[in-house]
């Protein structure tokens, strides 16, 4: 007879990278608070990804309601990609994970290049307040 065991309730974190993990996801989701994008558009902004992985990040965030999908019957066909409300709710998070970037990314980069040199360094990145910075 097994023993039941207890498992600690779920992080609600867990939830959130459920939806938006997956490496393009964060990104296409950044190009989208822009506004509506055709399939090329977030290609094109997206270097580096191909048809088949764009195609099928989409695909999941369309399923997981975060964007809808808007397909014209005309020819050659046009299809229109834009958030949900669900989707535009994670706009502070994305900008969040961008001022980190900004604050902790160049620190990273140069500690990278240091390291290379053989140097030790430790990164003392202070992140700015009220800073608007909007990349990613």
């Amino acid at each position: 007879m097994a023993k039941a065991t207890k498992s600690a309730p779920p992080c609600p974190a867990e939830f959130t990278l459920k939806l938006i993990g997956g490496r393009w996801k964060i990104p296409i989701i950044f190009h989208l608070f822009e506004g509506v994008k055709r399939f090329s558009d977030l290609h094109l902004a997206l270097s580096g990804v191909s048809h088949k992985v764009l195609t099928q990040q989409l695909r999941e965030m369309e399923r997981d309601g975060l964007l809808e999908r808007k397909v014209y019957a005309q020819v050659p066909p046009k299809v229109e990609y834009a958030l949900t409300e669900l989707g535009r709710s994670l706009k502070p998070v994305v900008d969040s994970m961008c001022q980190w970037g900004v604050a902790h990314g160049a620190a990273t980069a140069e500690n990278d290049a240091l390291a290379k040199d053989g140097e030790k360094i430790q990164a003392q990145a202070q992140p700015q307040e009220n800073s608007k910075i909007r990349t990613c």
